[in-house]
């Protein structure tokens, strides 16, 4: 029964006063401890008394969204719906900053358009600043200014979704809305007033002064005016004259020293006229400049040739160095096994041969190789039981 809405509400923009908050925004709500504690049995009148004891504004916040105070009591508002003249209070109120800022939410959420505006854009000259709960739970400072243009450009403020607004360009142009006026302009009309004043203060000291001026004074300053302008054109015949005297004078001339020497003897500036041999000869000149310079430049691409050919040669050198190490030392290593097979094999022939001549050596001392065969059967046996061999 404490979270139901109002019987005698009406419904805005066509639905429940409460389910203009979203639906897991108001579970969360209708779960807080201030819900259940402090916004019991409110009426619009004790509305107020809670609302003053507001010190900030903000939405949800923390890990598990905790809806703040500002928020519980605009869903009260939203449940018991106060009238228009309350809510205008509320927003009109100069001693109380948050019951203000509570009227325009409220105001933002369930007014028409034209009344949002009407209502809501004087808020723009209030620069009081306000405490903001952010979504982490810290607060930063802003102003009640800035929660007013929130409320009027943004489509979320406070976990909410505002519902949507028209231009004003579109209500002044259907005629329900008067054009905005702002404060600023009156300083404006007063600047330009102002202006307006010295401009005129300045004109009146400028007739004063051509009062002043005598005719004869006026006269006099024209006269030597139009005295020093004939002066001008006459020199200036004069210096073209002699500009011309001097162009034809070295038009006959070829080289460039000829006209310098010109120069300094007459002591004027003189365009070279060049004839089509000196063009000949600077383009010339030009050419082999520039052929010079593109020979440079090919001799510095053969000398950069050049070293990265020699380093290339170093390189292939190295290279050659290492195959030739390589092969010297695999002829190395295939003599060396060359040369141990073949001791080995003559230890195999030699073994035999050492063993007959071992044999050989021991008949000839037994006398056992006795060319007449009895001695050497004899000697066999004088050799099995010790004796000395016959001769």
């Amino acid at each position: 029964m404490a979270n139901r809405t109002d019987p005698l509400a009406k419904n805005i923009r066509g639905t429940n006063p409460q389910n203009l908050v979203e639906t897991i925004v108001r579970k969360k709500i209708h779960d807080h401890t201030f819900w259940k504690e402090q916004c019991f049995g409110l009426t619009a009148e004790t509305l107020v008394d809670k609302a003053m004891e507001l010190d900030h504004v903000g939405g949800t916040f923390g890990g598990n969204r905790k809806p703040t105070p500002f928020l519980c009591l605009v869903l009260k508002m939203l449940q018991i719906q106060p009238e228009k003249e309350i809510v205008v209070e509320f927003i009109k109120n100069d001693d109380y900053k948050y019951v203000r800022v509570l009227g325009a939410f409220y105001l933002r959420l369930t007014g028409s358009d034209v009344d949002v505006y009407r209502y809501l854009e004087p808020l723009y000259n209030d620069y009081r600043k306000v405490r903001q709960k952010l979504a982490d739970g810290r607060f930063s400072l802003t102003h009640v200014d800035e929660v007013i243009e929130e409320l009027l450009t943004k489509d979320y403020s406070c976990d909410i979704a505002m519902p949507r607004l028209k231009k004003r360009c579109t209500l002044e142009q259907n005629g329900v809305l008067e054009p905005r006026k702002s404060v600023l302009e009156d300083d404006f009309e007063e600047e330009e007033e102002k202006e307006e004043n010295e401009g005129m203060a300045d004109g009146s000291e400028d007739e004063k002064d051509h009062h002043r001026r005598s005719p004869e004074r006026e006269r006099d300053r024209d006269r030597d005016r139009d005295r020093d302008r004939d002066r001008r054109r006459d020199s200036h015949r004069h210096r073209t004259s002699v500009s011309s005297m001097a162009f034809q004078a070295i038009s006959g001339l070829h080289t460039a020293s000829e006209i310098e020497t010109v120069e300094i003897l007459t002591g004027f500036t003189v365009l070279a006229v060049y004839s089509e041999k000196d063009r000949d000869y600077d383009r010339d000149y030009d050419m082999d400049r520039d052929y010079d310079r593109d020979r440079g430049r090919g001799r510095d691409r053969d000398r950069e040739r050049d070293h990265y050919r020699g380093r290339d040669r170093e390189r292939e050198r190295d290279r050659e160095g290492d195959r030739r190490d390589r092969a010297r030392r695999r002829s190395r290593s295939r003599s060396r096994d060359r040369k141990r097979r073949d001791s080995d094999d003559d230890r195999d022939r030699e073994e035999p041969k050492k063993k007959k001549e071992k044999k050989e050596k021991k008949m000839r001392e037994d006398g056992t190789d006795h060319p007449d065969p009895e001695i050497a059967e004899a000697n066999k046996l004088r050799a099995s039981l010790g004796l000395k061999p016959l001769r």
